[in-house]
């Protein structure tokens, strides 16, 4: 308040002044082809797939490595490759193919990555979250994709009504401006989406799939923990007896019992997937509102240091174990959605339905994390196609989504959500994204079964059978 303005204003009162918030710092502009907002599995395969076309691609992460919620996250796992199946003996059944297979080809071969383990009805992969950062920078370099991490989109640019023309970013240096001819989405989150005030909604009516803490447990015996609970990593029904035990003796406060215990590429380790993280007032929390999401970090690691110290206990091999690290950030599962030109609906889960413009698979279960224990609703010996209408925003042009935010029912998503299906959305993303700028079309106007044969051609596999 100036000097004037302070004489002018009532004895006893403060006259109110309008402040704007003010940045001096110079604005940078970048152009490219192709712009991807988020870096995890959905956006490194968007950008990676327009760049090898020829665009000039630029990928926005706004942590230090790319990898979302694989790798920020620590979900740890490859789900969604492998068919489930109820039949004896059945070897591991590969359903995806494409991107998501290079990707896990890249991993294994530096030793980032588990054989196929046991989940239940089906099978996963576990990956070293330090070797997922590193293959994702080096796919990304081979392409030639610019890369800007450490920045946050904080506005469309949007001139002439819906055509969105790229994002204002911040970072340390300040503000960037990048236009571009096509925009992914691949925050996970619908960001853009939000920011251009394009339809979308969340959840079910609100309500999310409440997000979780993983961690890691070093310093474990795994020999002996996997003779006293078997291969499979959904632990048997022992683990969840002792959990409950502990939680009604008042030792331990542990939300949920049913657990998954995973080992590891590396020597001695589980990946711990077993928090239950909802409000202090019950709800399922929303990280997309700042309070939820900073009670949820709270929340998570008070929980992960009693699950550690119950493990320690009670499971066998973990007398000497210690937490070795936690999720970046917590694990989300679940918030906001573009409302797309298609939705894949709860019911093209459950029944396996397959689309003429279909350009990923999935055979994942929906797994429904809300209540006391997760519900999962099993796909068998089948696999169940995502139209590409589920990428298209219903308004909007030059701009597509890509990952967990497709346009999906609410237990769709907790199965449409899983790493490799955002490696095959990623994809199938950036063919369109390339298509539409080497083409001169509108991303709404590309015929899903045109697509579905150009990502036959670059090794989708969309109609080949399992194998």
């Amino acid at each position: 308040m100036s000097v004037a303005d302070k004489k002018a204003a009532p004895p006893g009162k403060r006259r109110l002044v309008e402040t704007h918030p003010i940045d001096r710092r110079a604005e940078e502009r970048l152009d490219t082809d192709v712009l991807v907002v988020g870096g995890g599995a959905a956006g490194v395969a968007a950008a990676v797939t327009a760049a090898r076309r020829g665009l000039a691609v630029t990928l926005v992460e706004r942590y230090g490595f790319c990898g979302g919620g694989a790798v920020a996250g620590l979900s740890g796992t490859v789900c969604g490759l492998y068919a489930a199946t109820e039949r004896p003996g059945a070897a591991p059944e590969t359903v995806v193919h494409g991107f998501a297979a290079e990707f896990v080809a890249r991993l294994a071969a530096v030793g980032g990555l588990t054989p196929p383990l046991r989940y239940g009805k089906t099978f996963t992969r576990v990956h070293d979250p330090l070797k997922w950062r590193e293959t994702a920078d080096a796919l990304l370099t081979e392409a030639g994709v610019r890369v800007i991490f450490h920045a946050v989109a904080i506005g469309v640019l949007a001139e002439g009504g819906e055509a969105i023309e790229g994002v204002v970013l911040w970072t340390k240096q300040g503000r960037v401006s990048v236009r571009a001819r096509v925009t992914i989405d691949a925050s996970g989150d619908a960001d853009l989406i939000a920011m251009a005030g394009l339809p979308s909604v969340v959840g079910d009516h609100g309500r999310v799939q409440n997000p979780t803490m993983i961690f890691r447990l070093a310093g474990v015996d795994t020999e002996a923990f996997l003779a006293a609970y078997g291969p499979d990593t959904i632990m048997p029904p022992v683990v969840a007896q002792a959990i409950e035990a502990a939680r009604a003796s008042g030792r331990y406060d542990l939300p949920r019992s049913k657990i998954w215990l995973f080992t590891t590429p590396r020597p001695g380790e589980l990946l711990c997937n077993c928090t239950r993280v909802v409000g202090l007032d019950g709800r399922e929390l929303n990280t997309l509102f700042w309070r939820d999401f900073t009670e949820a970090e709270q929340e998570g690691r008070r929980q992960v240091r009693a699950y550690a110290a119950f493990f320690r206990e009670t499971l066998a091999g973990c007398a000497d174990a210690v937490v070795d690290d936690t999720g970046v950030q917590v694990g989300v599962r679940q918030t906001r959605q573009i409302e797309g030109v298609v939705r894949l609906a709860n019911a093209d889960v459950v029944s396996g339905a397959k689309f003429s413009d279909g350009i990923a698979r999935s055979p994942w279960p929906i797994e429904l994390h809300a209540g006391d224990k997760p519900k999962v609703a099993w796909i068998l010996d089948d696999f169940y196609e995502v139209p590409y209408g589920c990428f298209v925003p219903v308004r909007g042009e030059n701009l597509l989504a890509a990952g967990r935010c497709l346009s999906a029912e609410h237990e769709a998503v907790a199965s449409a959500r899983v790493t490799a299906q955002c490696f095959a959305y990623g994809h199938a993303i950036g063919h369109a994204a390339a298509i539409a700028v080497q083409d001169r079309v509108a991303p709404r106007a590309i015929a899903g079964r045109d697509l579905r044969l150009v990502l036959d051609r670059d090794g989708a596999g969309l109609d080949r059978s399992a194998s």
